[in-house]
């Protein structure tokens, strides 16, 4: 059964989301995020900018994920608005509102929702998703103001 993780509290989701990311690279883990087109697209212009002492190589796909070429396939991070047809990976992360279809195929799954009210409540109706469906959920409650950042 796919863990899931809750991480929430963040100010920042998609910097937060950079660094599980970068973490994940160089821990040899591939992954997969997704969420809703706009949001991938900041993820994707920021993933280019983030560090400037790393390089997180990755794929953007905003429809179905074709059949993959060996370099795209071999892509570490793959950004998804839908994951048929992604491929197999250890980690999923999800920024958007709603849960994502096919979330159980991946080893684990992480959810981020940051301090604002709309994030919070949509993390909230997530939560409830998961439980009803049997799902045992962790929580990760991240520390807010400046020195968490």
């Amino acid at each position: 059964m796919t863990d899931i993780e809750f991480h929430v509290n963040m100010p920042d989701k998609l910097h937060y989301c950079c660094r599980l990311l970068r973490k994940a690279q160089r821990s040899g883990t591939n992954a997969v995020v997704t969420a809703e087109p706009e949001l991938l697209t900041q993820l994707d212009e920021l993933l280019w900018t983030f560090s400037s002492q790393d390089f997180l190589p990755h794929y953007y796909s905003s429809g179905p994920v074709p059949a993959l070429a060996p370099t795209l396939a071999s892509t570490p991070i793959h950004l998804a608005e839908q994951l048929h047809g992604c491929p197999p990976s250890a980690v999923l992360i999800n920024l958007g509102q709603q849960p994502p279809t096919h979330f159980e195929r991946f080893e684990r799954f992480i959810e981020l929702a940051s301090d604002t009210n709309s994030d919070i409540l949509a993390a909230r109706a997530r939560w409830k998703y998961y439980k009803d469906r049997g799902y045992e959920l962790k929580k990760h409650e991240l520390a807010s103001g400046p020195e968490a950042s």
